[in-house]
């Protein structure tokens, strides 16, 4: 890290950002392989929690793909430093005092841990969208999976599922909606209110 650069400290604390906003901030990570449900889940999450007065954001990974991580290839480097990113901007709306909801594939294990370590376990769901490889080419919603993609997570390039999520959604058993209603479920359980 460069020498000549120091943090600066603010006069508004997280709780002060909360209070304002009346809840706290909390990241909603969705990790799966494309095609299984994570942008459509979560999507409908942040409809739910903005009808309900939430201040939240959906940072997509196709999207953050368009702008500040448009640098970014797919190798395994290329995707440490999307997850990297995008874990910091996630970092900083839990701060401000905002719901996150992070879609991104998120193949690999340690890149989860590292969020959850950056973020902190206590700020941060992880939800796991389940679907087998078969079921997501039947969908291929984006036609991806057509496609011969280099490095693509599922067929060339390794998904880890994660060893210990929050929580499971399997959407080869359950809708969209249900998804999204037990995602929201298990936030308003364990946060309370205050989310």
């Amino acid at each position: 890290m460069e020498k000549n650069i120091v943090w600066q400290t603010s006069k508004v604390s997280y709780d002060d950002r909360c209070a304002v906003l009346k809840q706290r901030g909390l990241v909603v990570w969705f990790t799966g392989l494309s095609g299984a449900g994570k942008s459509t889940i979560a999507i409908e999450v942040e409809k739910y929690l903005n009808h309900h007065q939430k201040a939240v954001y959906l940072l997509d990974g196709d999207n953050i793909r368009h702008g500040i991580n448009s640098d970014l290839g797919f190798t395994d480097v290329d995707r440490n430093e999307n997850i990297r990113r995008v874990t910091e901007i996630a970092s900083l709306f839990k701060d401000a005092g905002i719901i996150a909801l992070v879609s991104f594939i998120t193949p690999f294990e340690a890149m989860r841990v590292f969020a959850q370590e950056k973020i902190g376990q206590e700020n941060l769901v992880l939800v796991y969208v389940k679907a087998d490889l078969s079921a997501c080419i039947a969908r291929d919603p984006k036609g991806l999976y057509k496609k011969n993609i280099r490095d693509f997570t599922g067929i060339s390039s390794e998904y880890q599922p994660p060893k210990n999520p929050d929580l499971t959604l399997d959407t080869e058993l359950y809708s969209i909606s249900e998804c999204a209603f037990m995602v929201t479920e298990y936030i308003k359980s364990k946060f309370g209110p205050t989310v």
